[in-house]
């Protein structure tokens, strides 16, 4: 971009930007119209050239990005398009990166390392209850503020990957996410799920302790091969000073399959607070304790609400939003639902529908409620979507029977739901009874069959099945060589995604 560029008539960009990466890159900027300073990030397609299935996904994540309200998370002004790229204006933060600052100190103190590590936690925490998975978690991404505090950066950029977008990924090969941080679903299935996050905070942890990655590689090959199959080197093998429980802890944060890692961010950060203490000033990187922070201020009445409460591993309930104030007339609900999706703007959506299903109850059309179910899901709130969905099985199967396609469309959008949130057994568990169904409803060689087979293939894979999932896939490419010519997408596809997991390291 030209030097002093200006986007949407106020924010005027600085010269360069200040970091580019696999999916974007960041300027710094000035927001004319409020006279602020500003972070701008924009989507860089992998391609090249607008992709309008990527940008669809953007607007939709960004969305939820907006919605978290956290001391940790850079607020969102505003978003847009310019010359065909997505963009994201942010609050701009000072400070130093992580990455930065291992780069500086080498080792980092057991308490700052555990400080940094359990605010990144209280983060996720709130993200994944909000259905939004980073994917990109990394020292690059954390940044240590004057005060103190930590912000976690670029969840704006964390594309949601859902099963619909497998073959385009595999196909490609878009990599969304770091290698020295991606978990081994990440590499091998493109799967993310609030455990990737768990991993990738862990590599983090490890590198904050250690002084250097957990894996390296002189090959981006050799170290996804690596994080698939190499144990980790122990913390205490490479700094015997830490202790045991913390490293213990990193170890089960870097387990290979998702389900033996910790539950989730809430309980990483409970085992980590006990270890935050002994905070001695970094010095050239933090204000000294004279200094005035009213950062510092806040959080010191905070810390004393609740002080006898000892810190929870659960993750915090998903509020649960009040109904939109409606119309009351049930067609008014409808179109107003369908200009909102329209706009992209899901989230309203789904509350305007809440409320008129609330008033319908049961007794309410099949149709309303798989427009809320689908409103949910296209807002990226699985936590809702799943359980709506769920619903919406029972009662369509009772009056048109399991075999049923749109009972199969529910099923199926239920268990994508489980696999977005990490719940990968689960998730495999409903796609495999679907499976049975599908094939007596449709026949073997029917390609939703074969598109079911495959995500089952790619859960598998995600799951740390890797045998299971070479079986799965070899019979769905078998089938599609049958079925197809050579060179058709899906049988490419496959045979690339095969040939990957075959390939020795």
């Amino acid at each position: 971009m030209a030097a002093h560029t200006v986007i949407s008539g106020r924010y005027e960009l600085e010269a360069l930007p200040v970091a580019r990466g696999g999916m974007g890159e960041v300027w710094f900027g000035h927001d004319t119209r409020l006279d602020r300073p500003v972070a701008v990030k924009f989507v860089r397609f992998p391609e090249g050239t607008p992709d309008e299935q990527l940008t669809r996904r953007f607007v939709r994540e960004s969305r939820i990005a907006a919605r978290l309200e956290h001391p940790g998370v850079p607020a969102v002004y505003d978003a847009g398009v310019h010359d065909g790229r997505p963009y994201l204006v942010m609050q701009r933060i000072s400070g130093v990166s992580v990455s930065d600052l291992i780069a500086e100190q080498g080792r980092l103190p057991v308490g700052w390392a555990a400080a940094i590590a359990a605010q990144a936690c209280a983060v996720l925490s709130v993200a994944h209850a909000a259905s939004l998975v980073h994917r990109d978690l990394k020292p690059g991404n954390l940044m240590l503020e004057p005060d103190g505090g930590v912000k976690v950066l670029d969840f704006g950029l964390a594309l949601a990957i859902d099963l619909t977008d497998f073959s385009k990924i595999t196909n490609t090969g878009q990599v969304i996410g770091t290698p020295a941080y991606m978990a081994p679903e990440q590499i091998l299935a493109g799967l993310s799920g609030p455990a990737s996050d768990v991993y990738a905070l862990g590599c983090t942890l490890h590198e904050m302790l250690c002084g250097q990655p957990v894996f390296a590689g002189s090959t981006t090959y050799t170290l996804m091969n690596k994080q698939v199959d190499e144990a980790p080197t122990p913390v205490r093998a490479l700094r015997p000073e830490v202790p045991a429980e913390v490293d213990e802890l990193v170890l089960a944060m870097l387990e290979k399959k998702p389900e033996d890692r910790p539950a989730g961010a809430g309980e990483v950060f409970a085992r980590l607070v006990p270890f935050a203490v002994d905070l001695t000033p970094l010095p050239g990187i933090l204000h000294p304790p004279s200094a005035p922070s009213p950062a510092r201020m806040y959080a010191t009445v905070l810390g004393r609400v609740f002080a006898t409460t000892p810190p929870s591993a659960e993750e915090p309930p998903v509020a649960d939003r009040p109904p939109a104030t409606a119309p009351a007339d049930l067609a008014e609900v409808r179109a107003e639902a369908d200009r909102l999706i329209g706009q992209s703007r899901y989230n309203q959506a789904a509350d305007l529908l809440a409320g008129a299903v609330d008033r319908a109850g049961h007794a309410g059309d099949e149709g309303l409620r798989q427009e809320y179910a689908d409103a949910l899901f296209e807002s990226g709130d699985y936590h809702r979507a799943a359980p709506a969905y769920r619903q919406l099985v029972d009662d369509l199967t009772a009056q048109h029977g399991a075999a049923a396609p749109p009972v199969l469309d529910s099923r199926l959008r239920e268990a994508t739901c489980q696999a977005l949130l990490g719940h990968t057994t689960e998730a495999l568990r409903r796609l495999e009874a679907l499976l049975e169904d599908e094939r007596a409803v449709f026949g073997d060689d029917d390609s939703r069959v074969l598109d079911l087979r495959r995500q089952i293939g790619l859960l598998q894979l995600g799951a740390g099945q890797r045998a299971a999932a070479e079986r799965t896939l070899s019979g769905v490419l078998d089938d599609l060589r049958r079925l197809h010519s050579a060179g058709h997408p899906a049988v490419t596809g496959t045979a690339e995604l095969l040939a990957g997991l075959r390939r020795p390291g």
